[in-house]
């Protein structure tokens, strides 16, 4: 069998978001071939890497087929994807021929790069450079006011914190505006992984569970921790109820299942078990303008 399996297969499928993921892991044991890829989201560009850096603990290094389409290379140079990608695959091409790159401006629906997360001090890199561009993306497209700005950054550190805490490793995260043709209205995509222990893992400490589903649950609609100490673990919980209030959508991943909170105007099942097993946690929550 040849090294190199086209992606996608077996059917083409030539968008990278949540909704490629599982086919994606199915053919990761070969080179990734992305030459056909005309969207590429944050949260596909962090399971790439996610993929890269198992890959790589495994003493492996794939090659990683490049978009042929300009227009995606400039958007992954944009989100500062190819700084990570090159550490965890080797890149074909190697040099890229990309005309001219997006500017980098106050006006660019980019609310953050591809960031790593390894400690509180890239927390607060995070939260900080969030915070400057809120107003130019959060306030002006979502139309959220200051309340609901401070909201979004409270989420967004807790799934960030949520990584340092209990993943026992380091993730990443990256943050970017749409305009949902579906819905007809702006959202904001975030995306959060990690490689890590999982929730089932970090939770046995203290409770019990069948399957990773069961601990999902306990961590996102009961707000439970690893730690026992009061007033911990209501992190994911937190995050449920800005995501709610929002209407927005919230997924999390870990293990060999998935736990959504699917709102009116978006897709998905709300349990998915018996998935491909993928260690960590891989969070994506989707907020639609108001």
């Amino acid at each position: 069998m040849p090294d190199v399996i086209k992606y996608p297969y077996p059917m083409t499928i030539t968008q990278l978001t949540e909704d490629t993921f599982e086919q994606l892991l199915s053919i990761s044991n070969k080179s990734i071939d992305l030459q056909s890829a005309t969207f590429i989201d944050p949260y596909g560009m962090v399971y790439i890497l996610e993929i890269g850096e198992l890959l790589k603990l495994e003493g492996i290094q794939k090659t990683l087929y490049l978009p042929e389409s300009e227009e995606v290379l400039k958007y992954l140079e944009r989100m500062d994807f190819f700084e990570f990608a090159c550490k965890y695959f080797r890149l074909e091409p190697s040099k890229l021929q990309i005309s001219g790159k997006y500017l980098r401006s106050s006006y660019s629906d980019v609310l953050l790069e591809i960031t790593p997360i390894e400690n509180s001090d890239d927390i607060h890199f995070i939260v900080g450079k969030v915070k400057e561009r809120a107003n130019a993306i959060l306030k002006r497209h979502l139309h959220y006011d200051e309340k609901a700005i401070n909201g979004f950054i409270v989420a967004l550190s807790e799934v960030c914190q949520n990584i340092i805490e209990h993943s026992e490793t380091k993730g990443f995260v990256g943050i970017q505006k749409y305009f949902w043709q579906n819905l007809n209205k702006n959202i904001v995509k975030i995306a959060v992984m990690d490689i890590g222990i999982g929730f089932k893992k970090s939770l046995s400490e203290r409770f019990s569970f069948k399957n990773d589903i069961e601990a999902i649950e306990k961590a996102l609609l009961h707000g439970a921790s690893r730690y026992a100490d009061e007033g911990r673990g209501h992190g994911l919980a937190a995050v449920r109820r800005f995501v709610n209030q929002w209407n927005g959508k919230l997924s999390i991943r870990s293990g060999e299942a998935k736990l959504s909170i699917i709102p009116d105007w978006a897709r998905g099942k709300e349990k998915e078990t018996n998935l491909a097993l993928f260690p960590g946690a891989q969070i994506n929550i989707l907020l639609p303008e108001v």
